[in-house]
C-alpha cells in the first residue's frame, strides 16, 4: 500500500475523504507538472532555436532573459479578451478550455516511476490514445464558432491532419502491445529491463516520432495556421487568456507524447544508479529536444504533401512495422 495513503488513513480514519485527498494532489501534481514544464519549455525553445540559427535568445529580461516568458505570462493575462460581433458565445467560450482538458487528462497513465502513476489502468495506452483524440473536437468548436471563414477552414484542417495521422501512431503502439501483450504502461516499462523497444521496434519508433509531430501540430506540420500565416486557423478570433490556452495544451501535448514514446521505446523509469523518476524525466527531456530539433530544422509542408505522406508512406510503415513483428513473434515462439 502506498505509505502516504497509509499515513492519511491512520491520522483521518475516513477511507472515503483519504481517496479524495489522494486524487485532489494527484491532479494538484499533474497540473504543476504541465505549468512548471511549459514556462521552462517556452525559454528553452526560444534557446534552442536561437542556437540552432547563429542567434542569442531572450537575453535582457532577468539574467540570461530567464524572466521573458514571465513577462510574456504576464502580458497575456494583461491583455483584453475581445469577443468578436457574431461568434457562438458558449461554443467559442468554451472551446479553449476543453482543448486543454484532454491534455491534461493523459498524463494520469504516465508512470513517472515504478508505483508512481496516478492511475495504472489495464488499458493504459488505449486511455491515452482516446484521450488525447478529443483534441479534434475543441479545434473544430473554435473554428465553427468564431463567425470567421478562415477560421473555420483552418479548424477543418486540423481535423483532417490529426485524424490521419493518428491512425499511423496508433499503429505503430501497436508492435509494442503486440511484444508485451498487455496495455498497461507499467508493464510495458517492466519489460524493457533488459533492453529498450527502440532496438527491437526502430521502424515503429521513426513512425511514432513523426505521427507525433503531426498530432502535436508542430513544423513541419503545423498545418493548423494558414500556409502563409496570414492568420491563425482556428484560434485567429482568440485574444489574451483564452488564446494562451491554445498555447498551453500544445506544450502539454509535446511533454505527453514525449514521455509516452519514453516509456513505451525507451525503458521508463529503467536506468543504473540514479533513481528511476530521473530516468524518466531525462529520457523526456531527451524527446522534448528531438521534436524542438524538427521544428527548426525542417520547412512546412503544403497540406497535399502532409495528407499524401500520412496515407501513403507512413501509414503503409507502420503496417509493415506490424506485420514484421507478427512474423518475428512467431517465428520466436515456434522456435523457443
Amino acid at each position: 500500500m502506498n505509505p502516504l495513503r497509509s499515513f492519511l488513513d491512520a491520522a483521518i480514519g475516513q477511507p472515503h475523504l483519504t481517496e479524495f485527498i489522494m486524487d485532489a494532489a494527484g491532479v494538484a501534481m499533474i497540473l504543476g507538472i504541465i505549468l512548471t514544464s511549459v514556462i521552462i519549455l517556452v525559454y528553452a525553445e526560444r534557446k534552442v532555436s536561437a542556437y540552432m540559427q547563429m542567434r542569442v535568445g531572450p537575453n535582457r529580461v532577468g539574467p540570461l532573459g530567464l524572466l521573458q516568458t514571465t513577462a510574456d505570462m504576464l502580458k497575456l493575462l494583461s491583455k483584453e479578451d475581445i469577443r468578436p460581433t457574431g461568434v457562438d458565445k458558449v461554443i467559442w467560450g468554451i472551446a479553449p478550455l476543453l482543448l486543454f482538458i484532454p491534455a491534461a487528462a493523459a498524463y494520469a497513465v504516465l508512470p513517472l516511476d515504478n508505483g508512481l502513476v496516478f492511475a495504472d489502468l489495464n488499458i493504459g495506452i488505449f486511455y491515452f490514445i482516446a484521450i488525447s483524440a478529443q483534441v479534434t473536437i475543441p479545434f473544430l468548436m473554435a473554428g465553427w464558432a468564431s463567425n470567421n471563414k478562415y477560421a473555420l477552414l483552418g479548424g477543418m484542417r486540423t481535423v483532417a491532419q490529426m485524424i490521419s495521422y493518428e491512425i499511423p501512431l496508433v499503429f505503430s503502439l501497436l508492435g509494442v502491445v503486440m511484444l508485451v501483450g498487455s496495455m498497461k504502461l507499467g508493464d510495458i516499462v517492466a519489460a524493457q529491463k533488459g533492453m529498450w523497444f527502440i532496438v527491437l521496434q526502430p521502424l515503429a519508433f521513426i513512425v511514432y516520432v513523426i505521427a507525433a509531430t503531426a498530432e502535436t501540430n508542430r513544423t513541419p506540420f503545423d498545418l493548423v495556421e494558414a500556409e502563409s500565416e496570414i492568420i491563425a486557423g482556428p484560434f485567429t478570433e482568440y485574444s489574451g487568456m483564452r488564446w494562451s490556452f491554445f498555447f498551453l495544451a500544445e506544450y502539454a501535448n509535446l511533454v505527453a507524447v514525449s514521455a509516452l514514446a519514453s516509456t513505451l521505446f525507451l525503458g521508463g523509469w529503467n536506468g543504473p544508479w540514479l533513481p528511476g523518476w530521473l530516468w524518466f524525466v531525462i529520457k523526456t527531456v531527451f524527446m522534448i529536444y528531438l521534436f524542438m530539433w524538427f521544428r527548426w530544422t525542417f520547412p512546412r509542408l503544403r497540406v497535399d504533401q502532409l495528407m499524401s505522406f500520412g496515407w501513403k508512406i507512413l501509414l503503409p510503415a507502420a503496417l509493415v512495422n506490424v506485420a514484421l513483428t507478427g512474423v518475428g513473434i512467431y517465428i520466436y515462439t515456434t522456435m523457443g
